[in-house]
Order: C-alpha cells, then sequence, then structure tokens
C-alpha cells in the first residue's frame, strides 16, 4: 500500500497522518537528515510515518505473511475495490463486505448471478461500483479455477514473491513516494490478466504484496520492520 502515489485509477496507500499531530518526525531536511519516512511515537518507538490513521493496522497486520486462500483473495478483491479511494475507507468498510460476499467465499462468489449482483448494489455499507462488484465475481472463478489447478491460490501466488536481489536495501521515504509499483508486482500483474483477472493491475499488485507480507515495506527502522522480517523468515511458504 503506496501512500500518495497514483497509478492505474489506484491510490495505492494509507491517508498520510496530519503534520500536527503530536507524534515528531525524525527527519529534519534543513538539517541535511534525509526523510526516513519514520515518526516517533508518544513511546519513543519509531513507526511508518502513516502509522497514526490506522495503528492497529500498521502494528498487527500489515506486511504480516498470509497463507490463507480465501484471506489473500479477501485482499486482492479489497484492493480492487479501493480504486480511486484511500484504502482506510476500505479497511472501515471491511467487515461490511465480508458479510456481503460471504467472507470472500471463492466457491459460493463464483456462483452470482445478476441478482446477486443487483444485491449488492443496494448494499449501502459497502463501496456500490457495479465493475467493480462484476470484477469480484469473476475473479473468483478466475481463482477457482486457479486453485482446482494448482491445487492452492496461495501456492500460486507465493510463487510471484521477489527474489532478495529485487528489494530495496533500504525503505525510506524516497523509496515509498516513487515505488508505486515493482518488477515483481508488474510480473504478478501480467500473469493474473493472463488468466483472465480484472482490477490487478500493478500498484493493485504491489499494495497487495505489501499487505500479506511478500515484501516487508514497513519503513527501515520502524519497529514492526524487524517483526516482519523474523516472521518472513521463519514463515513456511506454501506449494
Amino acid at each position: 500500500m503506496k501512500a500518495a502515489a497514483q497509478t492505474d485509477g489506484h491510490l495505492a496507500g494509507p491517508e498520510i497522518p496530519n503534520p500536527g499531530a503530536s507524534n515528531l518526525d525524525i527527519a529534519d531536511p534543513a538539517a541535511g537528515i534525509p526523510d526516513s519516512g519514520l515518526i516517533v511515537d508518544d513511546h519513543g518507538k519509531p513507526r511508518c510515518f502513516w502509522q497514526p490513521s490506522m495503528p492497529d493496522y500498521h502494528d498487527h497486520e500489515w506486511g504480516r505473511p498470509v497463507v490463507d486462500d480465501r484471506r489473500l483473495f479477501e485482499k486482492i478483491c479489497l484492493e480492487g475495490f479501493q480504486a480511486g479511494m484511500a484504502w482506510i475507507t476500505i479497511l472501515r468498510k471491511r467487515e461490511a463486505f465480508r458479510e456481503a460476499f460471504d467472507d470472500f467465499d471463492m466457491e459460493r462468489m463464483a456462483r452470482y448471478t445478476e441478482r446477486d449482483v443487483e444485491r449488492l448494489m443496494t448494499n449501502a455499507d459497502i463501496v456500490r461500483n457495479r465493475a467493480k462488484i462484476v470484477s469480484a465475481i469473476n475473479n473468483a472463478q478466475r481463482a477457482r479455477e486457479l486453485a482446482d489447478e494448482t491445487g492452492s491460490l496461495a501456492g500460486w501466488l507465493w510463487a510471484h514473491e521477489p527474489s532478495p536481489q529485487d528489494r530495496p536495501a533500504a525503505v525510506d521515504r524516497q523509496y515509498w513516494d516513487n515505488n508505486p509499483t515493482s518488477k515483481a508486482s508488474k510480473e504478478l500483474s501480467r500473469a493474473l490478466k493472463r488468466r483472465g483477472w480484472t482490477f490487478v493491475g500493478p500498484t493493485t499488485m504491489h499494495a497487495f504484496m505489501q499487505a500479506v507480507g511478500m515484501v516487508n515495506e514497513h519503513m527501515s527502522g520502524c519497529v514492526c520492520h524487524g517483526q516482519i522480517e523474523a516472521a518472513r523468515k521463519y514463515f513456511r511458504r506454501p506449494g
């Protein structure tokens, strides 16, 4: 999830916290200190600059490896619904999305009909965009096909995890702002589109890979960065 960057019609990231917040920015460009993308919280701990807007999501979910097929499929769908919107808007509606879409059960969603599309279009608790709703149903059908073919949606997706040599030496604000996509996200996007998936552009897939732990893009120095590195080290890749 990228802050402020906009590609493929996607606002790919969390809302930037209020500059007037009590958290202190540890960068000082005037003194020649580059912007690390970190703030210091009230307890003296460094965290990503966007953490105040979504503290629980930042601290306990974003970037932690996900292996469950359903949750991975859910994340792709929700990233698609994010197109043109801030992620925090989708996050606030996530429980409503889960209720509306049968908790993103691919088998059930793949059987949705036009009647379900109309049902969802009347649900004020989700994003009522027909193209995105139709895309989610289409992608459920494609996900079921992929899982039937390969045995695991998770295994196929995680096979697109970038190699260490394709990762930056450090993640700071300059990297964050200037890399809304990656080589790996472009390759994953192309692979999914060849299989008939929609709303899976490179920016969307980069945000997906960040969120589910395929890459660790907590700022270098963030208290969560080391936690994610440890989780990724011991994470058993599916497939």
